[in-house]
């Protein structure tokens, strides 16, 4: 049986999610509590837990905190979020402080229960959608990591170059670049009169603007 508490601050969700889990024959319920607080006096004396399922955004301490003690105090527990939150910077922080998986409260009933039971294996599992909005962002950012690369070798625009024009874009002076990035103030002249000639702009303004739109900048 895989032995799970329910932490929420709100008694509807707990009783809800309890009466589903308890209809599963390799699922029980062991208890529900209303904070992480209690979820940690309840774990002081049971020690028999698979796997907690806790909300984020809870009064007192919040999920992420909870989480990051659990891992340190109960390392074998697993514990998953399950939240109103459909957000990968928040997702990215329970896995982080090490969470083993990420549930919304729209998913399906059936995602929750092979959440559970994959989390159970060993194994780490976030929701389907944050899952694939998490490999479109991977496929977007190869990509611009390619089309920038593309646009170095094309206009022959080396590293070093590349960071003057992101401190020219972030409109620092020749004077600030070259205290910034350890050049001379002559050296850094260069470099941007370099950029100016290599992307044919007349001018700083339009070597930004030629950055921004050649994804050389974001």
């Amino acid at each position: 049986m895989i032995q799970v508490m329910l932490v929420d601050d709100h008694h509807l969700v707990r009783n809800g999610f309890r009466l589903i889990l308890e209809t599963q024959d390799d699922i029980a319920v062991l208890a529900d509590v209303e904070s992480a607080e209690n979820a940690l006096n309840f774990l002081e004396s049971n020690h028999n837990l698979d796997i907690i399922l806790t909300d984020i955004n809870m009064a007192e301490m919040g999920g992420i905190e909870f989480i990051g003690i659990i891992k340190v105090r109960y390392p074998n527990v697993k514990i998953l979020a399950l939240t109103m939150e459909s957000d990968m910077d928040i997702a990215s922080e329970v896995l982080t402080v090490g969470g083993d998986g990420y549930l919304t409260k729209d998913s399906s009933f059936e995602e929750v229960l092979f959440g559970i039971r994959q989390v159970a294996k060993g194994e780490k599992y976030i929701n389907g959608s944050l899952g694939f909005a998490c490999l479109y962002d991977y496929k977007k950012h190869t990509n611009n990591i390619h089309d920038k690369r593309y646009m170095l070798s094309k206009y022959d625009i080396t590293e070093r170059e590349l960071s003057v024009l992101e401190l020219i874009a972030e409109g620092y002076t020749n004077g600030e670049i070259a205290d910034r990035i350890f050049l001379s103030k002559r050296t850094v002249e260069g470099h941007r009169q370099k950029l100016i000639e290599k992307t044919k702009t007349k001018n700083t303004a339009g070597l930004v603007r030629f950055g921004f739109h050649n994804m050389l900048l974001h």
